[in-house]
């Protein structure tokens, strides 16, 4: 009846990709999700869609995590109302997107992303409409051809992230095998992978993602072209690449997945630290550091500053920029100032850093050496500094991984945890290197004595002239 409804209203043929699909119900018996395991906002929305006579599924990462024993971070719905229709049900709700366009509904602090069911691109009758959905890469400009529960489910990116379901019947839509690749540990891309990629490049550093953090292995179709296409990365705007990145390595496995990338040959471009790792010693170590830092912290459930694990990630790049100019004759911080904007100014094109993080991140970097000065007044105006609890981690981090001396850590650590008192006593006296002069009495000049041998000859003294 969906497909039927939508072939009358669109007026074009259903996608040959669904011709073979073969629906698979799930019952709770064998799945196991209970609704009370689904947020109450989106229980709230898909029951407010369904209310109004439109079908509606909890999709994507939720599914999946839930049945990977995984607490979801938010719940997706699909449906076949169109966002215009879904937002007549909902007070707080908007709009938003140009090329995906989406409904968020909001309830309290809680946010529910509706998604209208995908189907195909324009048939390539009219070339010159096909061309206006993607570029000359393949990839896709505008998907906002709305269709049906089935074409939905091939337009997805993986077979584990097609599962469909139902909060009310308790039941998974099952379209493309993706309950059975959940549980073979196997991620899997839907369709043929060149036109899945080309489509979106940031399908290939999704893949590595996942896999990494679902502890599953990628399927060797999957796998076989991203080396081949992994230059079409440089096509998509800088903003959602970060987006994904941050994604990645704020995931808890941000180490494997690096390593993953460079092993795919993902890393050129994206970051200094993907094209140097495993090539240079130190700064091997120091990033190697700086990403377990970052997992072990995540799986604790503690906070990770973005603009933090940037600055540990471009710091090696900034070193070397450093030290170049410094060689070259240029004042020390005249110097590393320019190094950070030369970095950060090659990342720009690259990755869209926002201002906020680039700005703490600056702040970072040029507090380094102050913490190599500590006479005077010098290290009591440090520590007053907003950043400094970030500063003195990243000093923890390069004293770790070597680049300087363990000492300054221990004083610095020593220093921050002491009294007011006891940071005076730290504070080395400063030794004055002026020599000190030698006051000899001063020798009468001879006018000076041969005036005072008339007065002695006389008897008369100074005073009495």
């Amino acid at each position: 009846m969906i497909r039927k409804f939508f072939n009358q209203v669109f007026k074009r043929k259903i996608a040959t990709g669904t011709a073979n699909l073969k629906l698979r119900i799930i019952p709770f018996s064998k799945h196991g999700i209970n609704r009370n395991q689904i947020s109450p906002c989106a229980l709230k929305t898909a029951h407010e869609l369904q209310k109004a006579g439109f079908s509606a599924f909890i999709v994507g990462g939720a599914v999946r995590d839930i049945l990977l024993g995984l607490k979801p971070k938010d719940f997706d719905i699909a449906t076949n109302a169109t966002p215009e229709q879904a937002r007549c049900l909902f007070r707080r709700s908007r709009i938003i997107g140009r090329r995906f366009r989406l409904l968020h509904v909001m309830c309290g602090n809680e946010t529910v992303e509706v998604s209208t069911f995908r189907g195909p691109l324009p048939d390539s009758d009219t070339l010159t409409e096909v061309k206006t959905y993607t570029d000359q890469h393949g990839r896709l400009l505008r998907d906002n051809v709305f269709g049906s529960q089935e074409e939905d489910a091939v337009r997805r990116d993986f077979t584990l992230n097609a599962l469909f379901y139902d909060p009310f019947s308790e039941e998974i839509y099952d379209y493309l095998d993706g309950y059975t690749d959940l549980k073979a540990q196997t991620l899997r891309i839907i369709g043929d992978p060149v036109t899945r990629y080309r489509e979106d490049p940031v399908r290939m550093l999704r893949a590595v993602r996942l896999a990494a953090k679902l502890d599953m292995q990628i399927d060797s179709s999957t796998a076989k072209p991203i080396g081949d296409l992994a230059p079409l990365l440089q096509n998509v705007p800088p903003a959602r690449l970060l987006d994904e990145m941050l994604k990645l390595l704020l995931s808890g496995h941000a180490l494997s997945c690096v390593v993953d990338l460079r092993q795919r040959g993902l890393h050129h471009g994206l970051l200094p630290m993907l094209d140097v790792i495993l090539e240079q010693p130190l700064g091997e170590r120091f990033i190697t550091l700086a990403l377990k830092n970052t997992d072990d912290r995540i799986q604790q459930g503690k906070h990770v500053s973005p603009a933090f694990l940037f600055a540990s990630l471009l710091w090696h790049e900034v070193l070397a920029t450093w030290n170049s100019y410094k060689n070259s004759g240029e004042n020390p911080l005249t110097a590393l100032y320019r190094a950070i904007n030369d970095v950060l100014s090659k990342q720009q094109k690259n990755l869209a850093i926002p201002r906020r993080f680039s700005t703490t991140i600056t702040e970072i970097w040029s507090m380094q050496p102050r913490f190599e000065s500590r006479v005077g007044r010098k290290p009591f105006r440090l520590v007053a500094h907003p950043r400094i609890r970030a500063a003195y981690d990243f000093m923890l981090l390069r004293c770790e991984s070597g680049e300087i001396s363990q000492e300054l850590a221990t004083w610095w650590t020593d220093f921050m945890s002491a009294d007011m008192d006891t940071r005076q006593k730290m504070i080395p006296k400063p030794v004055s290197t002026r020599k000190r002069k030698n006051r000899s009495r001063r020798k009468p000049s001879s006018h000076n004595a041969s005036t005072d041998h008339t007065l002695a000859s006389t008897g008369k003294t100074k005073d009495t002239l």
